[in-house]
């Protein structure tokens, strides 16, 4: 089978879960299965008289649009026209001969592409990593009060916070002159998505968010997430239960951004004895700068450690030697985080809030304790009560239960991708 994947940005240049996923899936598809696979993406690399570069990803075929780096407007309005990228992918349409599209991400692609899709008779197939398609934003948190946003309301709100994430501040009275292009915007991506023939969500809440929101879902599926987990992962022994008298080790994984609330976790943190626990936050220290500023002020105990990004092959060796807990902070509701998988499949117990689809993936008081989004006071309790009772963390780590692999997710994929081929 030839299958083509299109995704927003792609590795090395950025690296996130949608990134990451496409490049599992693909190689995966590729090496495992052997499937003709290919990928195609707008880069940063800059424009040098090149329509595309065509690479390879460890046997996967890569085609790369170079764009330049864009502005955050740029991006914006390439859904309605960003020629550069769809001849492009005209090009890749017509010498890679896809069986199925696969689209993971549209941001800053023109929805032009879809109906090239259409028009060549190719099956297409997306996959809803997060709330991009109701949301320009992506996730349904609101960048004039940094609250959760119930949706549209006459799109007034949603030219609000477009202005708001354009710089210029919370400003409702400019909001209306820009309303009917969020609107026309909702109008295009729901007929992207209503042409899918399969639409795949990670989880049951993902599905009634959209469903909620009027998103054309009648083609849906929800097909849970799967991981690579590396054999020695797999094989190792339980973590030993922490001495008495050792600090409580917690590590945080994740962008080091405000929506991830980790100056919520910072501040339960001052609030714990100087040497009863230590916290090392994984993430990126240069993407937001200003926030990881902010929380380097806001870090008051001394054994909250900046640890920087850390590669995935390292970080099997720091979940299996050092973590007795993880913290997941987040405001706003996540997708379906691949992190949750990777620290249950290194038998880290989690800590995290109870939003989105959080509960449904960690059972509270089973595997992991949940906690009040935003609420500081109830993540210290949290982590004051697993420093006081160390048996309730090795109580926790033995309920684990064993991690979706990838192989698992990809057979549904490819069952759903047989099932529309059989239908034309």
């Amino acid at each position: 089978m030839r299958i083509l994947h299109v995704v927003h940005q792609y590795l090395p240049e950025y690296v996130g879960g949608t990134e990451l996923y496409a490049q599992t899936i693909a190689r995966f598809q590729q090496q495992r299965l052997g499937h003709d696979v290919g990928i195609f993406f707008p880069s940063i690399a800059p424009l040098a008289g090149e329509q595309l570069r065509t690479g390879n990803d460890a046997g996967v075929t890569t085609y790369a649009v170079p764009l330049g780096p864009r502005s955050r407007r740029d991006v914006f309005l390439s859904l309605w026209r960003q020629p550069a990228a769809a001849g492009a992918f005209a090009t890749v349409l017509e010498r890679a001969r896809p069986d199925v599209v696969h689209v993971q991400h549209l941001m800053g692609l023109p929805s032009a592409v879809v109906r090239q899709i259409q028009e060549a008779q190719i099956p297409l197939v997306i996959t809803l990593h997060d709330y991009w398609f109701p949301c320009a934003n992506g996730q349904l948190v609101t960048n004039y009060d940094e609250t959760v946003c119930a949706g549209p309301a006459l799109w007034l709100n949603c030219a609000r916070c477009a202005l708001a994430r354009g710089g210029f501040g919370d400003r409702p009275v400019l909001s209306a002159p820009l309303a009917p292009l969020l609107a026309h915007r909702s109008y295009l991506l729901r007929k992207v998505l209503a042409r899918a023939q399969a639409i795949i969500a990670p989880n049951r809440f993902v599905y009634d968010v959209y469903q909620k929101l009027g998103m054309p879902m009648g083609n849906a599926v929800v097909i849970p997430h799967g991981i690579e987990v590396p054999e020695r992962v797999l094989a190792s022994p339980a973590r030993p239960p922490r001495p008495a008298g050792e600090p409580l080790n917690i590590v945080y994984v994740g962008s080091l951004s405000r929506q991830k609330g980790v100056h919520v976790l910072v501040e339960a943190m001052n609030g714990l004895p100087a040497g009863a626990t230590r916290l090392t936050l994984y993430g990126d220290l240069d993407k937001f700068p200003a926030y990881v500023a902010a929380l380097r002020r806001q870090a008051k105990h001394p054994g909250i450690t900046f640890a920087g990004r850390v590669e995935r092959d390292d970080l099997w060796s720091i979940l299996l030697a050092e973590a007795d807990v993880a913290v997941l902070p987040t405001l706003w509701y996540e997708a379906s985080p691949l992190t949750i998988q990777e620290l249950f499949a290194a038998r880290v117990p989690i800590v995290a809030s109870a939003i989105g689809a959080l509960p449904a993936m960690i059972r509270d008081g089973v595997d992991g304790l949940l906690f009040p989004p935003g609420d500081a006071a109830a993540l210290q309790a949290a982590l004051t009560r697993l420093i006081a009772e160390p048996a309730l963390l090795d109580q926790l780590r033995a309920e684990i239960r064993p991690t979706r692999l990838v192989a698992e997710h990809v057979a549904d994929v490819m069952a759903v991708y047989e099932r529309i081929l059989s239908a034309r």
